[in-house]
């Protein structure tokens, strides 16, 4: 019966918050070089499993493109622990001699690892890495329909760091997935915090579980091809960025607004690259099947080609295809494309100006990805820098988006949770490192005396109610001028 199996679910993520509690306190004894020499054992093990992992993940999920799942599942193995390698996350971080103030990392604890289908193993090996690195323990909570690939991931991880040295259950994973367990383990007493990548649901209600939360909000990117731009340079950025994995990284590009003198031009190196501008018709056609009525991607074309999107929309589209172009007139409701696509489909857009971008670029936001990430591709530095005002928390210059974001092919923190800050309803704004999954402990040492006889004058004066009404006069007079 259902109800059992919900209760079964429920005692598996209790079984294992306690069972990772357990092994984090014994962890929690260990010097940061043994953590590093697990750490690295960890990162070995990803790297040597990412083939097959990417393999089990689009067997599984149905969506996707092998390759990229493995250039991901290398990234997060690989870019992410070499930027978190050499980073001092616990003991003694950093010290004041002026101030004399001592900074000490310690682990927070239990941490819980909310997993999307979009990206499950990358981002179970991402967090496995910088959990264990912060000295803290994680379970994880797959997407229902990336359970197992997830499972593997996590248990790949979990036995290279058991036989590296670290306690048994350090990393743990729901195999019984239900609601009711996810619950369970968001609002168990052994979490510290929860790690959410997943839908606006799922992290809105980790943040609603009572718990300290790193969460993500929608992407919706903006790509601006501003006049000065390397249009042929720009346009091959923007298909690789939509078209990796197929468009289901967050940061991917959702909209490409492009500056009215160049309009011709960037067509016609789109289609010389291989992208398909939809006609009126085609785009009521697409935007029937690739969204909902409200407003939502609808989840079975998730990560396809072009050309499954075109049968099921019914449209013929050259063979080759790599990305639909959808030529918008406006945003919002009556406009579903405009809204977050995570597949191989991106909205059009034309504009008089630079100006006028940032102005398109904000309602787009607004609409959907505030917070998140917008791309600039341009030669003038002071139309780029003009776009730092944004309501984002990237700004992503002259670099495909979906891997500029996460750090792949910019200088930004390697990471696949990217913060949305307070405009997006996240606690960060940052690319997620180990240095979000500890607590601070300061050692603060005297560095001023108190005045004991002045203060013991004061304790020993006697005041009379004209002293009172003068002092209060006194400071009246000064408030008013």
């Amino acid at each position: 019966m259902a109800i059992d199996y919900d209760l079964s679910s429920i005692q598996d993520a209790r079984d294992l918050a306690r069972k990772a509690k357990e092994a984090q306190r014994a962890f929690a004894k260990y010097s940061p070089e043994e953590i590093d020499r697990i750490v690295a054992a960890m990162s070995e093990a990803a790297q040597a499993n990412a083939e097959w992992l990417a393999r089990m993940a689009v067997d599984e999920t149905k969506f996707g493109v092998f390759k990229d799942k493995v250039t991901k599942n290398l990234f997060a193995a690989k870019n992410v622990y070499e930027y978190i390698k050499d980073m001092k996350t616990l003991g003694v971080l950093r010290e004041d001699k002026e101030r004399k103030v001592i900074e000490v990392g310690t682990p927070m604890g239990v941490l819980m690892g909310i997993v999307p289908s979009t990206n499950p193993t990358s981002t179970t090996i991402y967090k496995s890495l910088i959990a264990l690195k912060s000295g803290n323990a994680i379970v994880f909570a797959p997407h229902p329909n990336a359970a197992r690939c997830t499972n593997a991931a996590a248990q790949v991880m979990h036995e290279a760091a058991v036989k590296a040295g670290a306690p048994e259950g350090i990393i743990g994973c729901l195999t019984k997935i239900t609601m009711a367990a996810t619950q369970e383990l968001m609002k168990h007493e052994d979490i510290a915090l929860i790690l959410a990548t997943g839908g606006p649901g799922m992290v809105k209600a980790a943040y609603s579980a009572g718990k300290p939360a790193y969460g993500v909000g929608a992407g919706n990117v903006p790509a601006f091809i501003e006049r000065s731009a390397n249009i042929k340079q720009a346009v091959s950025d923007i298909i690789t960025g939509k078209t990796f994995d197929n468009g289901v990284i967050c940061s991917s590009e959702n909209s490409i607004i492009v500056d009215e003198p160049i309009k011709e031009e960037v067509i016609a190196e789109f289609k010389a690259q291989g992208a398909y501008f939809l006609n009126p018709e085609e785009v009521d056609k697409v935007s029937r099947v690739v969204m909902t009525p409200k407003g939502e991607m609808n989840a079975a074309l998730v990560g396809k080609t072009p050309k499954i999107i075109a049968e099921k929309a019914g449209i013929a589209i050259p063979e080759g295809t790599r990305l639909l172009i959808a030529p918008l007139e406006g945003y919002g409701p009556g406009y579903p494309l405009s809204y977050e696509k995570l597949t191989t489909v991106v909205a059009f857009y034309v504009v008089k100006n630079w100006e006028e971008a940032c102005l398109l670029a904000i309602e787009l936001l607004n609409l959907m990805g505030v917070g998140h990430s917008f791309a600039i591709h341009s030669q003038n530095e002071e139309i780029i820098r003009e776009f730092i005002r944004k309501p984002v928390s990237r700004i992503l210059v002259n670099t495909p988006s979906s891997l500029g974001g996460v750090g792949f092919t910019t200088g930004l923190a390697p990471s696949l949770t990217l913060g949305c800050g307070t405009l997006g309803g996240s606690s960060t704004s940052d690319n997620v490192t180990p240095l979000h999954l500890i607590n601070i402990k300061r050692l603060a040492y005297g560095l001023k005396q108190v005045d004991t006889a002045a203060s013991s004058k004061t304790q020993g004066a006697k005041f009379t109610p004209d002293d009172v009404a003068a002092i209060v006069k006194q400071v009246l007079a000064q408030l008013q001028g």
